[in-house]
């Protein structure tokens, strides 16, 4: 059998032809292999031979097998990075412990692949001295009550440093300020006798303010109570000046009437007998009876005059 006989022999069919499936298999399983799906907040950094080649954005790309390599994957989403607490001296001597956090993304995927080999602690060592660098500058006081002023000049530092590498820093936050246990000490002392004091003083003005409120409050009811009695006497007298006057109304208004009936001798000398008698009902112990009796006037006059003589009888006695 010639060699040709061989080739063409069923049996070396048959195995030519399994080994084209496995090959052409294989090479279909590659194929669907390099396939990539970039989703939308990723970009996918490929090298071809070594070398940068292209960055691939959102959707399905191919991948040559062999060729072209993924260097990495970039995501584009903001990220955050909590540093330990740095130790840092203050320009009056202090030290303290600070940490701070960072808010950063990444605008540039192949400048964050080649810029530097470790991005993450190049920030962290950037922070950390550019921390020193602001904190050196202020004082105790100043570094406790200046947290905007820090976070602000961090994060413009942070992100002219960062920029070649592609990265964006958005906002630096100083979390914890630790002083020294000794100072902490003698701030709370000092927020304590702070606080006593806003204390006593608020203490102080409640009393204050009763003490005035009690004052106003006696004050006005010493001018109501007065008010009311001096109401009570005005309407008194003006009842008393009513009831007078009704009582002269009716007097004249009897005057009129008697007047009006034009009464004889006789009525007349009735009327002096009972002005006699109210003269006489009073309280004198001297009655002296005129000897004409129907001159109502005389017996008036005289009535008077005993009145007066017993207002000065009853003067010398008390003398």
């Amino acid at each position: 059998m010639s060699i040709l006989e061989l080739f063409i022999s069923p049996v070396m069919l048959g195995a030519v032809g399994i080994t084209l499936l496995i090959v052409g298999g294989l090479l279909l399983l590659i194929a669907a292999a390099s396939f990539r799906l970039v989703t939308q907040t990723k970009k996918y950094v490929i090298e071809r031979l070594g070398g940068y080649s292209t960055t691939w954005g959102v959707g399905i790309h191919f991948l040559v097998p062999i060729l072209d390599r993924v260097v990495s994957q970039v995501s584009l989403k903001e990220q955050v990075k909590d540093f330990d607490p740095q130790p840092v001296i203050t320009k009056d001597n202090v030290t303290m412990q600070i940490d701070t956090v960072v808010f950063f993304s990444i605008t540039d995927p192949k400048a964050y692949t080649y810029g530097t080999a470790n991005p993450m602690l190049a920030i962290e060592k950037i922070s950390a001295t550019t921390l020193r660098n602001i904190i050196g500058d202020l004082d105790l006081d100043e570094t406790l009550t200046s947290r905007d002023l820090i976070n602000t000049k961090m994060r413009m530092i942070l992100d002219e440093a960062t920029d070649p590498w592609g990265i964006k820093v958005n906002r630096v936050e100083v979390k914890n300020i630790l002083p020294p246990k000794d100072i902490r000490d003698s701030m709370e002392k000092q927020m304590r006798a702070e606080r006593e004091k806003r204390q006593n003083i608020l203490i102080a003005e409640g009393q204050k303010r009763a003490e005035i409120l009690k004052a106003e409050g006696e004050a006005e009811a010493v001018i109501l109570r007065a008010n009311a009695v001096k109401q009570q006497k005005i309407l008194e007298a003006e009842g008393e000046a009513s009831a007078i006057y009704k009582l002269k109304e009716a007097e004249a208004l009897g005057i009129k009437l008697i007047k009006d009936t034009k009464p004889d001798h006789a009525v007349l000398t009735i009327k002096a007998y009972e002005a006699l008698a109210l003269v006489a009902n009073g309280q004198s112990t001297k009655l002296v009876v005129p000897t004409n009796i129907t001159d109502l006037a005389s017996s008036v006059m005289m009535a008077a005059e005993f009145a007066k003589d017993e207002k000065v009888a009853k003067t010398v006695a008390k003398k």
